[in-house]
């Protein structure tokens, strides 16, 4: 494709809706998948930790 605009390259030749779209969700997912994975290794910690304790 050949864009001669910035408007253009966002449009994507009419199908920028589901071009940027599906980046929109993937972006959202995988910040989620970190965010999870993030909560769940301070709980694993904090588990850890307690145990140790006793």
């Amino acid at each position: 494709m050949n864009w001669n605009s910035w408007s253009d390259f966002f449009a994507m030749g009419g199908y920028g809706v589901y071009v940027w779209g599906s980046f929109g969700v993937t972006a959202l997912l995988m910040a989620g998948e970190v965010v999870l994975l993030a909560a769940r290794r301070r709980a694993l910690l904090r588990t850890a930790a307690i145990e140790h304790e006793h």
